[in-house]
């Protein structure tokens, strides 16, 4: 089962992350943009996420992802982690995340995904 403590541990390990409490929640960033969130319970997070790539998960997956009512004028999408199916999951979710909100000049200093994670 993928936890919040999992989620944590992935996201500050991508370059320049840092972790900030902004609306009574945690928030992962990445030179001061936004790129993940705990939301609510910490069942879930949110991530960043092109509407057109948003609209096609949440029709494929709705027990993974949806999207929340007032994100839905945003690019993020909600998944739940319990849905996931393992931790190179979450990790590929979070690096996509990741390299949107990243600078151009960082992008290269993020390894490969290789095995770094394991379940």
């Amino acid at each position: 089962m993928i936890t919040p403590d999992d989620v944590r541990r992935i996201a500050l390990s991508l370059p320049q992350t840092t972790e900030k409490i902004a609306w009574s929640m945690p928030t992962f960033r990445v030179a001061g943009k936004m790129f993940a969130t705990l939301p609510e319970d910490e069942t879930s997070m949110a991530v960043r996420c092109p509407r057109e790539e948003r609209n096609e998960l949440t029709l494929a997956e709705p027990e993974k992802f949806w999207i929340a009512d007032h994100e839905a004028g945003f690019a993020w999408v909600r998944v739940r982690l319990a849905a996931l199916e393992n931790l190179d999951e979450l990790r590929d979710i979070l690096v996509d995340s990741w390299r949107q909100a990243a600078p151009v000049a960082l992008l290269d200093a993020l390894p490969d995904s290789g095995a770094a994670t394991s379940d």
